[in-house]
């Protein structure tokens, strides 16, 4: 089943309109609370069009996926009960409570084993609003939170930039190109990553 090429063609169109640093930053920030496209699939044709402005491209999207970071964590803790029908319809709530489970048994064990697995979340394709909303739920402190979310998503975006500075329109391609594998490898890692962190708990 293919889930991020199509999205990333989406994202292609956007990222050609004349307002498109601002509908970066719109996207970063929605993609945090609820909306299923990745900013850097449109982060990365912009930084093809504009090589020297990449990196403010990065800091744009990096400042939208904080503020809408903070709002998914203040949704996941305040108002997820009331959510949860709306949630449910749109097939999100098994993944969130999947994920809010396996935090919610990391933070217990070790709040440091919560925040790495949070930037290492925050560096993958995966949906950032399932981390967001899962650790406001749990309660992970807004500090370590906002750090991991920081370290995570700033890795990615300015990995992304720097990799089409250097790599130009081939770097734009292999992106195009391996999406798909590198998305579902990044979810198989994620899910190893939890389930060692699991046992590790329980052997301990």
């Amino acid at each position: 089943m293919k889930l991020f090429g199509p999205l990333y063609l989406r994202a292609l169109v956007w990222s050609r309109h004349p307002k498109a640093p601002a509908l970066l930053a719109g996207l970063s920030f929605a993609e945090a609370i609820i909306f299923p496209v990745m900013p850097e699939v449109m982060l990365a044709p912009m930084c093809l069009s504009q090589p020297k402005r990449g990196f403010w491209f990065a800091t744009l999207s990096l400042a939208g996926s904080l503020v809408g970071a903070v709002v998914g964590y203040l949704l996941g803790h305040y108002a997820y009960e009331l959510v949860r029908p709306l949630l449910e319809s749109l097939g999100w709530l098994d993944s969130i409570d999947a994920q809010v489970a396996s935090l919610r048994e990391v933070l217990a064990q070790s709040p440091w084993k919560a925040f790495w697995l949070l930037v290492i979340a925050g560096f993958t394709p995966i949906p950032l609003k399932i981390f967001t909303w899962a650790s406001g739920i749990v309660g992970v402190p807004m500090l370590p939170f906002l750090t991991s979310m920081f370290v995570g998503r700033g890795k990615r975006v300015f990995l992304v930039a720097l990799a089409i500075r250097f790599g130009g329109e081939r770097a734009e391609k292999a992106l195009h190109r391996y999406i798909e594998p590198i998305g579902w490898s990044a979810l198989v890692l994620l899910g190893g990553l939890v389930g060692w962190l699991l046992l590790r708990g329980h052997a301990a």
